[in-house]
Order: C-alpha cells, then sequence, then structure tokens
C-alpha cells in the first residue's frame, strides 16, 4: 500500500524547533558524522527528492521514510538559503571527525612554540572554511574580507596562545593545558564577525512569515553572529576544559607513562565523545530561524515595514548561520 503523501510537507521540521531539546534532536539528525561518507550520487538524488517533494510530484511508490532520509542528506550538504552543494570539510556533519582530530592534537601538543603555532593555525583554517561555508549567503563576502578574517583570527588565537604559554610558565601544568581553549574563544570572537562582516555593514536579509523579502537588518545581523560566536565556544568548552583534568590524571598513572605514544590517540577519541554530543547541543542553544521584533529594528527599516504592511508584520524572521 502506497503512503498518502498529499499533506507531508517536507520543509516542516520533524521536530518542535521552539524548544531546545527538538532544535537539539534536529541537529544530532543532520551533523550526523555519518553522511560525510555518502556518495556524491546519493546526495544529488536526495536533493532531487526534496525539490520534487516541495512541488508535489514525487515518484509513486514513495515511502514517506524515504522521504525524511533524503531530507536528512539535503540538510546536511546543501546550502539553507542557496541549495548549493557545501564542501565536505566545512559541513556541520564533519564537525566531529575533523574537529576531534584538530582539538585533540592541540590539546596534547600545547608545550613547545612551533606546536602552539602549527595547530592554532590548523585550527583556524579549519574554523575560517566551516564559518565560510555555513554564513548567511543572502551576504557575499568578497576574497579580500575573506583573507583578512583569517589572518586577522588566526593571528589572534596564536598571539593569545603564546602570550598565554609565557604568561602560566610558572603555573600549574593544569593551568597550561587550558591556553588551547582561551586561544580558541579568543579566535572565534574574531574570526566569525570578521568572516561575517559585510552582514554587520549592509545588513542581513530580514523576511515576513511567508519568506517574504523585506529589507536587510545590521541589529538582526549582530543578533545573528552573537548567538553563533557563542555557539562555537560552547561547542568547543567542555571537551576542551574537560579533557585536560582527565588527562592530568591519567597520565599520572603507571600504564599510562609506559605508552606516551598513545596519550595523542587518546585525547583525539575523547574529544571526538565529547563533539559527537555537543555539535548538535551547540547548535541547537538558538533557533536557525531567528524570530524578531519589528520594533527592534533599525528606525528607517520600522518605517518602510509599516508604510508598506502597516501592522500585519510584527515579527521579521533570517536565518542566523551556523
Amino acid at each position: 500500500m502506497e503512503a498518502d503523501l498529499s499533506g507531508f510537507n517536507i520543509d516542516e521540521p520533524r521536530w518542535d524547533q521552539c524548544s531546545f531539546l527538538g532544535r537539539v534532536k534536529h541537529f544530532f539528525n543532520i551533523t550526523d558524522p555519518r553522511t560525510v561518507l555518502v556518495p556524491e550520487r546519493e546526495l544529488d538524488w536526495a536533493k532531487v527528492m526534496v525539490e520534487k517533494s516541495r512541488m508535489g510530484v514525487v515518484p509513486p511508490g514513495t515511502q514517506v521514510e524515504q522521504l525524511l532520509y533524503a531530507k536528512k542528506l539535503y540538510d546536511s550538504a546543501f546550502h539553507p538559503d542557496t541549495g548549493e552543494k557545501m564542501n565536505v570539510i566545512g559541513r556541520m556533519s564533519f564537525q566531529v571527525p575533523g574537529g576531534m582530530i584538530i582539538t585533540g592534537f592541540m590539546l596534547q601538543f600545547y608545550r613547545t612554540m612551533p606546536a602552539v603555532i602549527f595547530w592554532q593555525w590548523v585550527n583556524q583554517s579549519f574554523n575560517a572554511l566551516v564559518n565560510y561555508t555555513n554564513r548567511n549567503a543572502a551576504s557575499p563576502t568578497s576574497l579580500r574580507q575573506m583573507a583578512l578574517s583569517y589572518i586577522t583570527a588566526t593571528t589572534t588565537a596564536v598571539a593569545t596562545a603564546v602570550g598565554m604559554n609565557m604568561l602560566t610558565k610558572r603555573a600549574p601544568p593544569l593551568v597550561g593545558r587550558w591556553v588551547p581553549f582561551a586561544a580558541v574563544a579568543a579566535a572565534n570572537c574574531v574570526n566569525i564577525p570578521m568572516m561575517r562582516q559585510q552582514e554587520l555593514i549592509q545588513g542581513i536579509c530580514v523576511k515576513d512569515r511567508n519568506h517574504n523579502e523585506i529589507g536587510h537588518s545590521r541589529r538582526a545581523a549582530a543578533i545573528g553572529i552573537t548567538q553563533v560566536v557563542v555557539s562555537r565556544i560552547t561547542m568547543a568548552a567542555p571537551g576542551m576544559i574537560l579533557l585536560p583534568v582527565i588527562m592530568e590524571r591519567l597520565e599520572k598513572l603507571h600504564f599510562m607513562k609506559k605508552v606516551k605514544v598513545l596519550h595523542a590517540p587518546l585525547q583525539v577519541l575523547l574529544s571526538g565523545c565529547f563533539l559527537i554530543f555537543m555539535v548538535p547541543v551547540a547548535c541547537g542553544l538558538f533557533p536557525q530561524k531567528c524570530e524578531l521584533s519589528v520594533s527592534y529594528l533599525e528606525p528607517e527599516l520600522q518605517d518602510t515595514i509599516k508604510a508598506k504592511y502597516g501592522e500585519l508584520v510584527p515579527y521579521v524572521y533570517f536565518n542566523k548561520g551556523l
């Protein structure tokens, strides 16, 4: 028996996006690291199925489960604004495999200056690609802006790490292990706003409830970017704060002193355990589709909306990015 798909809306979230738990379940679904291994032809099939479902012309015999799986692949690999396929490394589904390797090595090799500089550079290169891939695509970013953002964030991260390493030489060893997190947090506060500075300058596209574009708002951009910065720092915090404490105790054990070569792989593995949960939790802290009262927008945009729509548009909506 064929499933009745007459009332099926493929863009309707499976879980309530107004609740934190609902958003976490949603991001657990689309940040599934296994989707990174899905072949290109299967991703292309998913996009075709999603587009056909939107037009109401799905092939006969199609099951709801197939459409839900197609939407999962589509959300994991295609940009929500443009519909273009995102590069693999920049996808949120690559945050666990990519982040666990970089985080593990940052936490392991924090003692020598060359290692600190190298791994902070690798991390910021990865972050810059992720930030660009998950930007709000309605506000294009020039190559010059991307280069400036990348250089500024990398310099900030390296300067923070090197400076704090020098300041904590006489501090307890555990304090030194927390330096990478301080560098990552500082760099996130620079990298994301710099990468998305065009939104802060020209404003982010805001729409009404029916997805009709009604203007651009710098205030909305500032809110969205701030939420992304908080989410990214939250994503890294548990692993980079708790893992040094765990390793500090483990390394004192007799058998761990005999297998120092396994310390780095162990940190990578444990970092992955933290990120498996923290990627969807951090992404779900704030709604992807933000709602903002018209009264909070710039006065000139408020006047434009009221002149055109009156009191019919009390709220505007925008994609904050990831």
